[in-house]
């Protein structure tokens, strides 16, 4: 029986709980002050968790991870089993060498073993140190098979987004409403709060079909519209309207997020000194040939910009991940600030290291959602942060469903100015109705929203 794990609002120590369909049971021994009996409900659940980060939600800043869980989530819904896995790079030189480096960095990282992204970095490493060598024969035979592996992997990719879009249609349709309220409930922000920021490690293009889906408009650092060009400067480029009738300045459109692809992705391309997003479709069956679109040269699968890829050298290695990674750290180190990760794993030291260093300000919140962790790097990291206080957990399949997660747990997806103009009415309506000298119960608690904030 799986066992899932919550930590919200005051609970001092996170608490674990068995599913049986929608009823819920403690683990043994366990007493928890707002649970009348071992045994509760969705309801309890519900009441317990929805309040709590729908305050969250309207923190003055808000930012979203979202992991590899997500896509896995999305593709279960839509073709009934998870997306396609990262296989192994096969090498007929240097193998033996180059999966002993990438064993030794996952295990330095954390990790239990080694996958593709490390294999895939050690091997561009050792690849400059043979040209630095001049070790030319053996520099050409590991950059054609680095080009195979690449190639391996976009297809990879490709396949996944490939499941969702050729499932059946209801399944897919389902899958892809799914995702747009899981994308409009962080997104629905009043336009006196900070944009929304959401990041990914994805490389697929998921969360950018939901968001046209969605009507959402994404902000990323690619200006253009024929093949966008990455440029490091933001200049905080923003959305606004003109009301009619209005005088003075003008007010924040609606649905509008900041988007951030912290390990690049499947469509960006290095093109001499640029960074481009070049036309592929979602789903393709190959990306090899939409890379002989005119103007981009001699471009190979070994030039997509998937981390930690580097075509060149060390100055490619570093751009343009360093101008995200800087965003992630400039958008969450603030003072009210709240993020939240959802099916992300806690693998990646230098994120892991981002939001160490934004929990040193005591008025930070992080929110972790996890389908399982399998691994434990999630309660590790939770054990080794040491700050109870400001995080929540929700892990487990009764919590982090996406389908439950959307359903019962996620404010709604709409602006809740409308709720509280509602409670509000009713308060009134309340208070005019009874007599002067009346007396409210004891035990007639506001509903949320009417008390002061």
């Amino acid at each position: 029986m799986t066992i899932n794990t919550l930590k919200v609002r005051d609970d001092h120590v996170p608490l674990h709980f068995a599913a049986d369909g929608d009823r819920f049971k403690l683990q043994s021994g366990k007493e928890v002050s707002w649970l009348k009996s071992e045994e509760f409900d969705l309801k309890d659940l519900r009441n317990r968790i929805e309040p709590w980060l729908t305050s969250l939600f309207q923190s003055e800043h808000l930012s979203m991870l979202a992991g590899s869980g997500l896509t896995h989530a999305v593709h279960y819904l839509a073709a009934g089993k998870g997306a396609a896995g990262m296989g192994n790079l096969t090498l007929s030189t240097h193998q033996a060498e180059i999966d002993q480096a990438a064993e030794k960095a996952a295990e330095a990282a954390g990790r239990k073993k080694g996958n593709l992204e490390d294999q895939l970095r050690i091997a561009n490493e050792l690849l400059r140190g043979l040209a630095i060598l001049g070790q030319s024969k053996e520099v050409d035979a590991l950059r054609g098979e680095l080009q195979t592996g690449m190639q391996d992997f976009a297809q990879s990719i490709l396949s996944s987004e490939a499941g969702i879009a050729t499932a059946e249609k209801s399944k897919r349709e389902q899958a892809f409403n799914t995702l747009v309220t899981f994308l409009m409930s962080f997104a629905s922000r009043t336009g006196i709060r900070d944009r929304l920021n959401i990041f990914t490690t994805n490389y697929d293009r998921l969360i950018e079909a939901g968001a046209e889906l969605a009507g959402l408009h994404l902000l990323d650092r690619f200006l253009g519209n024929l093949m966008p060009i990455f440029r490091s400067s933001r200049l905080d480029l923003d959305m606004h309207y003109n009301p009619p009738g209005i005088r003075g300045e003008p007010r924040y459109l609606e649905g509008v997020a900041r988007y951030t692809k912290l390990h690049g992705s499947v469509d960006w391309l290095q093109t001499g000194k640029d960074i481009r997003r070049f036309g592929l479709p979602f789903g393709a069956e190959n990306v090899e040939p939409y890379l002989k679109a005119p103007g981009l040269g001699d471009a190979t699968a070994h030039r997509l910009m998937i981390y930690p890829n580097a075509a060149k050298d060390r100055e490619t290695a570093d751009y343009p991940y360093v101008e995200l990674f800087r965003d992630l750290a400039a958008a969450v180190c603030r003072p009210n600030s709240t993020m939240v990760t959802y099916g992300y794993s806690f693998g990646d030291e230098h994120i892991n290291r981002v939001i160490r260093d934004m929990l040193t300000i005591p008025s930070t919140h992080l929110v972790v959602i996890s389908y399982d962790d399998p691994l434990g790097r999630i309660m590790e990291t939770y054990e080794e942060m040491g700050r109870p206080s400001q995080i929540s957990l929700l892990i487990g399949p009764a919590l982090a469903d996406l389908s439950t997660l959307t359903e019962n747990y996620l404010p709604k997806a709409a602006i809740d100015k409308t709720t509280f103009r509602m409670s509000e009415l009713l308060k009134q309506r309340w208070g005019a109705e009874q007599p002067v000298d009346q007396k409210a119960p004891e035990n007639d608690q506001p509903a949320y929203g009417e008390g002061p904030i």
